[in-house]
């Protein structure tokens, strides 16, 4: 039984290294080398390769290298061969990291400040409590949770939304359709960490915008199909929206000539929110390949319906 792996080939590299540590009796490959296709149980992916059960027949397992599995859609993988979605801790840390150094970015206009640094102007903004900047995260998994632990102690009045809402300490949790706009008129900085499915695609578009104070910031570390691209530079002219900071765009990379490039209200970093450790990932995988051998639930399992 052999492992596989198609994503980044240097760090796929790591992660044979990390095996031969871990689990020297598994035989493992970066892709395109994959050994004997017919020994292949379980693969890592970011993308599928394409014919993907006629190339590998005894697939048991297949992973996704990152948190989100949107880029596996359409793959042809069969209902029997269980999804797992990458669940190791630094995505989390690596996210509620970005996330913050984006809301304390928002918060503390460092936009305009950049936009004067450029012109040469030395002029100062009137800095807002924290008491007083509402931040509401949309999206209540993993990483969600994380980042609205990680800004607990700067004194942001938080918020969450989800579809399914929950519990979170200091934390006002908003749930489903009918309590979206009610968390979107108290948010001031908006996070969107929620999984892509078609239900979440464009829901960052005008009419969002419109439910949001006026001057509020937007930050969008989902995914780029997120965003409908025109309704934020809508937003942004007419001054229903202040600023925003995209780790994620659509399409990625952004042509050369693309407007959010040469946009001082928009700050893009090329999705680098967060990136899968190795280290813990192969640990983390390895344990659910022990889960699925012993017939225990799977940590990280794609409900199928769902999406994610």
């Amino acid at each position: 039984m052999s492992f596989v792996y198609k994503a980044e080939p240097e760090r796929g590299e790591e992660w044979r290294a990390l095996f031969r540590q871990l689990a020297p009796d598994m035989p493992f490959y970066v892709w395109p080398e994959t050994g004997p296709a017919h020994e292949v149980r379980y693969l890592a992916v970011w993308e599928p390769p394409d014919r993907l059960m006629e190339r590998f027949p005894n697939l048991e397992l297949l992973f996704s290298v990152g948190a989100g599995v949107d880029q596996l859609k359409g793959a042809g993988i069969p209902e029997h061969v269980p999804v797992v979605r990458m669940t190791e801790p630094g995505i989390a840390q690596d996210m509620a990291e970005y996330v913050t150094l984006a809301v304390l970015a928002l918060h503390r206009d460092w936009p305009v400040y950049l936009e004067r640094q450029r012109q040469k102007v030395w002029q100062e903004q009137r800095n807002v409590p924290a008491s007083r900047r509402r931040v509401g995260v949309l999206g209540l998994g993993m990483l969600g949770r994380q980042a609205l632990r990680q800004l607990q102690p700067f004194g942001f009045p938080l918020a969450g939304w989800s579809r399914s809402g929950g519990e979170i300490e200091g934390v006002e949790v908003f749930a489903g359709e009918a309590q979206l706009s009610a968390f979107l008129a108290r948010t001031d900085i908006l996070v969107c960490l929620l999984p892509l499915t078609d239900q979440t695609r464009g829901l960052l578009n005008r009419q969002l915008f419109a439910q949001l104070p006026q001057g509020a910031a937007l930050v969008n570390v989902g995914r780029g199909a997120h965003l409908i691209n025109d309704d934020l530079r809508a937003a942004l002219d007419d001054g229903q929206l202040r600023a925003a900071v995209l780790d994620v765009c659509d399409p990625e990379p952004l042509p050369e000539d693309h407007p959010f490039w040469h946009d001082p209200r928009i700050l893009i970093t090329p999705h680098v929110a967060s990136m899968t450790r190795p280290e813990t990932a192969v640990a983390t995988v390895l344990e659910v390949i022990g889960q699925h051998r012993a017939g225990l639930p799977l940590t990280g399992l794609v409900d199928r319906r769902k999406g994610y």
